[in-house]
């Protein structure tokens, strides 16, 4: 049974509004259990149908530089948000990081992969819209999948330049709510209450962020959770273009691949 604390730690607001309760209580839940539902059926209906559906033929100049640089990107912002919020404030206190050596590490990290994010990401969008034989193969999900990809890295930009980089000598303390909050979830007593005074762009955030993860077993974005065991001993794919002359003497038993 999900219950909201009653009782609130020194300086949070003890009142919550209807609105607070679905986005912090409900919303996560509801999301999670779409995530982890959606993922168990795509892969027993549709193992031929996870993947990302490589376009490299259509166009391979602007993705061989794009789709690693946002990839890798991700991979890093994943890992801020991992020990963001997985890792309790009094952890890194106990091993001596200091709350402004925490924020310089997670603020300059993080505001490197968020650039690189955001600059694969809009070089892929610029791509599928400009390169005509890779817009043509775009599917309606595809088009789904790039803006509510978009809009939460969007936010998470805006809300790390407006709160961390800008925001003060150590910028907004979220591991004191957000985290709080987020791990609280998983003990199934969320805490609503923590995050009432959260500033609103990290709000829009999160909940564009648990958008994402619900709509992400139906798009190709469900690839990113294969891990590739095989991957570096898999041999290379080699794509042949179909020539006349060569099929015309392979007919006549003259010419093999």
């Amino acid at each position: 049974m999900f219950f909201v604390p009653a009782s609130a730690p020194a300086g949070v607001p003890a009142s919550l509004g209807l609105v607070d309760v679905v986005l912090w209580v409900v919303l996560p839940y509801i999301v999670f259990t779409v995530l982890v539902v959606g993922l168990v059926w795509r892969y027993k209906t549709d193992q031929y149908g996870w993947t990302s559906r490589s376009s490299q033929w259509n166009e391979p100049t602007i993705l061989r530089w794009a789709s690693p640089l946002f990839h890798f990107g991700v991979l890093f912002v994943f890992l801020g948000h991992v020990m963001g919020l997985a890792v309790p404030k009094s952890f890194t206190s106990a091993v001596g990081v200091s709350e402004h050596a925490y924020h310089l590490m997670a603020t300059i990290p993080g505001t490197i992969a968020g650039l690189m994010t955001v600059v694969g990401l809009v070089a892929l969008v610029y791509r599928r819209v400009v390169v005509k034989s890779v817009r043509v193969a775009t599917t309606r999900m595809d088009i789904v999948t790039y803006v509510m990809l978009s809009v939460p890295v969007a936010l998470g930009a805006v809300a790390t330049v407006v709160n961390q980089v800008l925001g003060g000598h150590d910028g907004y303390d979220y591991r004191e709510t957000i985290s709080v909050w987020f791990r609280s979830i998983f003990y199934l007593q969320p805490q609503a209450r923590l995050m009432v005074d959260v500033p609103l762009t990290f709000k829009l955030h999160i909940v564009a962020g648990l958008l994402l993860l619900g709509l992400w077993p139906f798009t190709r974005l469900v690839h990113a959770v294969s891990v590739p065991v095989g991957y570096i001993a898999r041999p290379p794919v080699v794509y042949r273009a179909r020539d006349g002359r060569r099929e015309a003497a392979r007919t006549r038993g003259g010419m093999s691949d």
